[in-house]
């Protein structure tokens, strides 16, 4: 009889069962449940946090499990965000016009609306005219699918010239990055239709919900960013569990190897870099409406970066391990540059850690990687008394004389 799903996953039990008591515990605690005692800007950090792990998730999965070591990913991250910016802010910039016109003598006409929503949205960049890529941003339905799409479709294109070119390792790296350079270079440009190094902004407004406190609305949010990370996990454990989990961890472990044995190493690792790239992508468009404000540099290199810093930190090929790694950050990178954390004067020097938070990331990084390789997650391995299984020289296959690791035969 074929085991359930959390029964070969416990620790997606676990994890779901803790994430329901986290968001339970921050929604009685919040100011907008009366209790005051985590309050608002704190609820959306943990709720920005939420969806930075849910991004994490997404790294590990391709990188973790499957060895594409990406740094474009946070790219898919912006990209979801400013598709989600455009309705809202679309849809906020109409509120005003419109209140704005309201006391005319005559009603306006829907030409003058939206030559106002172009002077209001663009005059920053020297124009008023709504660029043709903002033809739907009327339209959340399709805004929330282009969430999807867009995000999705530059991932598929790019994954199936790399993968079908074979590049891999370090090439692939460089060309994920190029593509995130590439991307935030052109957004920086005014013409880019998207409001150049201006981004786009006032994201925290929903419209229609005018009248509802940021107290309430921060607690809406960090409710669907729970239920997008619980849900984005579940997705990547049962991709990563299963004979599908055990061909992409064969093609990180040995390529050539899985290849040889048949299987069509491009298509399962171009399935992996797209469905990560739309994870990311949500996780996007949930994280800037609480951020309000987005702009190029946020899809910038030195991003994508950092997500791989986190999940290396938090232990790379443990989805638990990549939540830890982005929640164990984002947080601490709060404490330090918000202002919270002491200075330290030592006479000829003040130690402020807003300039050395980056410095001790980095350092944070490299000796995780030289001392402690399976991260923060790995001190669960160690509590829970398992070890990396011994197949030095062991039969790789079921029969005595099977194909043994090279290493055996040395």
């Amino acid at each position: 009889m074929e085991r359930s799903f959390f029964a070969r996953n416990p620790s997606a039990l676990i994890f779901i069962l803790l994430l329901a008591a986290f968001t339970l515990g921050v929604t009685l605690l919040s100011e907008g449940f009366g209790m005051d005692v985590v309050s608002t800007s704190m609820v959306k950090t943990l709720g920005k946090t939420l969806c930075l792990c849910l991004v994490a998730v997404a790294m590990d999965l391709v990188w973790g499990y499957c060895g594409i070591l990406s740094l474009g990913h946070f790219a898919f991250f912006g990209l979801g965000g400013y598709m989600i910016g455009m309705w809202l802010m679309y849809e906020r910039t109409k509120a005003i016009v419109i209140s704005a016109t309201a006391g005319g003598p005559l009603p306006a006409t829907p030409e003058e609306i939206r030559e106002g929503i172009g002077v209001q949205i663009f005059g920053v960049v020297g124009g008023s005219e709504i660029p043709p890529i903002w033809y739907f941003a009327d339209s959340l339905t399709i805004q929330l699918a282009l969430v999807v799409l867009v995000p999705g479709l530059l991932a598929l294109i790019f994954g199936w010239l790399a993968f079908r070119s074979r590049v891999a390792g370090v090439y692939l790296s460089i060309l994920t990055q190029a593509m995130t350079l590439a991307l935030s270079l052109y957004l920086f440009q005014n013409d880019s239709g998207l409001r150049g190094n201006n981004g786009l902004s006032g994201l925290q407004n929903l419209p229609g919900a005018e009248n509802v406190p940021q107290t309430l609305i921060s607690i809406y949010f960090l409710w669907a960013s729970a239920l997008a990370l619980g849900l984005g996990y579940l997705l990547a454990a049962w991709v990563a569990g299963g004979k599908f989990g055990s061909v992409i961890r064969g093609i990180r472990d040995d390529e050539a190897r899985v290849r040889f044995l048949g299987y069509h190493v491009e298509g399962y690792k171009l399935f992996v870099f797209t469905l990560t790239a739309v994870i990311a992508a949500i996780a996007g468009a949930l994280y800037y409406p609480q951020a309000g404000i987005i702009n190029p540099a946020e899809i910038a290199p030195i991003a994508s970066i950092y997500l791989a810093v986190w999940v290396a930190i938090g232990g790379r090929g443990r989805l638990y391990g990549a939540v830890i790694g982005a929640a164990f950050v984002s947080l601490v990178s709060t404490w330090f540059t918000g202002g919270q954390a002491p200075d330290i004067p030592l006479g000829f020097y003040t130690v402020q850690w807003v300039d050395w938070w980056l410095i001790l990331l980095g350092l944070s990084f490299v000796l995780v990687t030289l001392f402690a390789p399976k991260g923060i997650g790995g001190l669960f391995d160690l509590i829970a008394g398992r070890a990396s299984p011994e197949r030095h020289g062991a039969d790789l296959g079921p029969d005595p004389g099977a194909l043994r690791e090279k290493e055996a035969e040395e």
